[in-house]
């Protein structure tokens, strides 16, 4: 690897692989990151590879293996620059035909998406319904960049940031801009990030500071900071280092979940690369500025995505939050004051500095400056990564990117910020996605998890199944914490098998509160989020549960009946697909279901082809 010594080596690297660049020469891209291998996407990259070696096309078509485009959805999918046609969930045999077209200019007309409103056909990404409302920022890049090649990263801008501070050399003057920019942290409560920075820049410590990058995400269902982390490791590594010269910080900690590999091997080539380069280590670029960054790894613990846990970790020690004063910022890692980040915050550094703070600022609201990307997932039609400008509703994500049910139900609800988030009805969804407006409505952002619900998810369920997360992963250090949860979970367990009674719904509120109250640290504070949400807009649910022992959805097994109506036509398939024998009847007569047999599976129900089985 060659290293820069100079901010002028630099700029020469930079000119000449920029000018070895010809933007007429196609390129196919492929999703690699862990949503696009696990829908085949190595299997295209093999075919793309030999289909190119043996026509003879290697140096007139290019191949960019990239990290996620966020339209998982559609994976796995193939993209061609210059033109930006997108094929979506290509299949093997068709791999071969999309380099043959590549090379001869054509466009598969039959491989292209399909609007589901009109039954067009959309040739260019950027006109998809899923893209066309986006503001994508971040997630954009990853389609650019193949993210274990620095070179590649650098072609397309990387570090240019980077230089353009050191070459200012004024710390002062990064901290001043991110201020200006506004930028609230993408992690959790939405801290000023530039008032991070300024606290830590303040603090006098001779023995070193340092910037910690976390990548816990423990959110159920979300994966934005993972895919940022596979597809673009070098924007963290440089959001890091820009942080380090305006901060003084001189020791830097990306600290990512075990369970994302691609990740952690994508970082480990990145800073190897960086360190060979000589953009961490030494004196950078020979400016004198030192910082470098070590790679550690989390158990899983969700607890960890708190500061104080997430500090105790890294040290090596059992990972659960300590009380603060003292703040990270003045005893952080090893004693030493920290900085703490997430993925997506750390990289909409190089952003601010590459446009300036004053154009950041244009894009979200007063005070919520920037887009936030969410994973959006459940009960929608378009799942995956969504990059929105802060203030958008959650009618726009929800209908116009999400493309609302795939199958016509309506929705119900979506639950935003991950297990100790809160459920929204779809009466409010015309709020802004703000952290104002959600802690309002009584949710948060948190990282950016949102699933959707739709009429057929019981809200007394979903608010036991998050109760069940989080009474688990509670660390237990505080006393109305670790019982608060478990208390919680018992009463909504009852409620849900049809034992529950009324008095128990105040009782139900009353710990909620308690716990919001009392517990130490923000994740205990946050945990009755859950509770307190469903109570308050679907209490409804609630008492027909309790007063009626009826679930309205259909969903908790204590409270359903199977049975079978007229529409029945003796097909067998149900009186084959039951496990324990329940069901009766001869082939081409009218089933019947014993209610003492029965298990409440719905294997009859999910076969049956007539709509004869219905839960009562």
């Amino acid at each position: 690897m060659y290293k820069l010594t100079s901010l002028d080596d630099f700029k020469q690297l930079q000119s000449r692989l920029v000018a070895d660049q010809d933007p007429t020469v196609p390129v196919i891209i492929i999703n690699a990151g862990t949503c696009g291998q696990a829908s085949g996407a190595n299997d295209l990259i093999r075919i793309a590879k030999r289909e190119l070696l043996q026509r003879g096309l290697v140096q007139r078509i290019n191949l960019r293996v990239t990290g996620c485009h966020g339209y998982c959805e559609m994976e796995p999918s193939v993209l061609i620059e210059p033109r930006n046609t997108f094929y979506p969930r290509v299949s093997i045999k068709d791999m071969a035909r999309i380099v043959e077209a590549v090379d001869k200019g054509r466009v598969l007309d039959d491989l292209l998406y399909k609007d589901p409103a009109t039954g067009e056909s959309i040739e260019k990404l950027e006109d998809l319904p899923f893209y066309r409302p986006q503001k994508r920022t971040l997630i954009n890049r990853n389609q650019k960049v193949d993210p274990i090649r620095i070179f590649n990263y650098i072609v397309v801008g990387g570090y240019s940031s980077l230089l353009s501070v050191l070459e200012k050399g004024d710390p002062e003057a990064v901290v001043a801009e991110v201020k200006a920019s506004q930028l609230r942290g993408r992690g959790g409560a939405g801290f000023p990030t530039g008032l991070k920075w300024e606290l830590l820049a303040n603090q006098r410590n001779g023995q070193g500071k340092f910037l910690v990058c976390n990548g816990d995400e423990g959110d159920p269902g979300a994966y934005m900071d993972r895919s940022v982390l596979e597809g673009n490791p070098h924007s963290i590594i440089e959001g890091m280092l820009i942080g380090a010269f305006g901060t003084g910080a001189t020791n830097g900690i990306v600290y990512v979940r075990n369970e994302y590999p691609l990740a952690i091997k994508h970082l480990i080539i990145a800073l190897r690369q960086a360190r060979e380069m000589g953009l961490l280590g030494d004196d950078i670029l020979g400016t004198g500025f030192s910082f470098d960054i070590k790679l550690v790894r989390g158990a899983g613990a969700f607890v960890c995505g708190e500061e104080t846990a997430l500090i105790r970790s890294i040290e090596g020690l059992m990972g659960e939050p300590r009380q603060r004063p003292p703040f990270p910022i003045q005893k952080g890692v090893y004693g030493k004051p920290t900085a703490i980040n997430n993925v997506e915050t750390w990289a909409n550094i190089p952003v601010i500095f590459e446009r300036g703070a004053k154009e950041y600022v244009k894009i979200g609201t007063e005070g919520n400056s920037g887009t936030k990307v969410f994973s959006l997932v459940g009960k929608v039609r378009n799942t995956g990564l969504v990059e929105v400008p802060m203030g958008i509703t959650l009618r726009e994500i929800v209908y116009d990117i999400g493309g609302g049910t795939a199958d016509g139900a309506e929705v119900k609800a979506v639950q935003t910020g991950g297990p100790s988030g809160g459920c929204i009805p779809a009466s409010r969804f015309d709020l802004p996605v703000d952290y104002d407006s959600l802690t309002e409505a009584g949710s948060i952002m948190g990282s950016g998890g949102m699933i959707v619900m739709d009429e057929h998810t019981c809200m007394v369920d979903v608010a036991k199944y998050f109760m069940s997360f989080l009474k688990d992963e509670s660390c237990g250090k505080c006393f109305t914490c670790r019982k608060g949860t478990q208390r919680m979970y018992e009463i909504l367990d009852d409620i849900t098998r049809g034992e529950g009674i009324l008095d128990q719904l105040d009782l139900l509120e009353e710990l909620a509160l308690a716990v919001k109250d009392t517990t130490m640290c923000g994740l205990g504070q946050t945990a009755p989020n859950p509770v307190l949400s469903t109570l308050r807009y679907f209490r409804d649910e609630y008492v027909e549960h309790i007063v009626n022992h009826r679930c309205p959805a259909g969903v908790c097994k204590a409270l359903i009946t199977y049975s079978i109506n007229e529409n029945c036509d003796g097909c067998h398939l149900c009186f084959k697909a039951c496990p324990e024998g329940a069901i009766n009847g001869e082939p081409k007569e009218l089933h019947v279901i014993d209610a003492e047999k029965c298990i409440k599976c719905g294997a009859c129900k999910s076969v049956c082809k007539s709509d004869a089985v219905v839960i009562t």
